[in-house]
């Protein structure tokens, strides 16, 4: 119920009608056969628009999803490393922080220290710097190395969304791969020494 004796009133095409009083205003909502709601309570004087409003609730509710939806997107995944990580755990780990990534979450990037492994947090730090090397072509380094307790730690945001690009004609199933195949296809540098060979 609206309280105030005088509404600016918007119709349902969205034209302004200017201020009128309530009663004046509900009676043009009651003859389209719609309802007079409050938009802008704060203003003076207070707007409302003429408008359906279960349809009006439903796209509020509409809206509040699609928000929330977003907010559940990014969440926040974490992978952990040692110092003394085998390269080939390496590269699962950060094949699994690529997929996270890939599917829209930030990763927390973990280095975890033990013993005397502290004295030594510069290996920590370059661990984590070569993992996010591995993961340039998924994502960015939001936050960079951050010592916590017996922890450092990096966080990396997934790159904005771009058109998948296949690789020219050869399947890459790592990072290396690409790397790989990349170097294959680009023409080598032009040497003095280079030999002619005679196919």
């Amino acid at each position: 119920m609206i309280r105030i004796r005088e509404v600016r009133v918007i119709d349902d095409e969205g034209q302004q009608l200017g201020v009128m009083p309530t009663a004046r205003a509900l009676a043009l909502a009651q003859e389209k056969g719609l309802d007079l709601v409050e938009v802008a309570p704060t203003a003076v004087p207070p707007v409302c628009r003429i408008l359906d409003f279960g349809q009006y609730k439903y796209e509020v509710q509409k809206r509040e999803r699609e928000a929330k939806k977003k907010q559940k997107s990014q969440t926040f995944k974490e992978i952990r490393l040692r110092v003394k990580i085998d390269v080939n755990d390496l590269r699962t780990k950060t094949r699994r922080a690529a997929q996270f990534l890939d599917e829209g979450d930030r990763v927390k990037v973990t280095v975890q220290f033990r013993g005397r492994e502290m004295s030594h947090s510069n290996l920590g730090r370059d661990l984590l710097m070569r993992a996010a090397e591995m993961l340039t072509e998924h994502g960015t380094i939001e936050r960079q190395p951050l010592l916590e307790g017996r922890s450092m730690y990096i966080v990396m945001a997934p790159l904005e969304k771009r058109p998948e690009k296949k690789s020219d004609g050869v399947d890459a199933e790592t990072i290396g791969d690409a790397v790989a195949a990349k170097a294959q296809q680009q023409p080598p540098a032009p040497q003095g020494t280079a030999e002619q060979g005679s196919n």
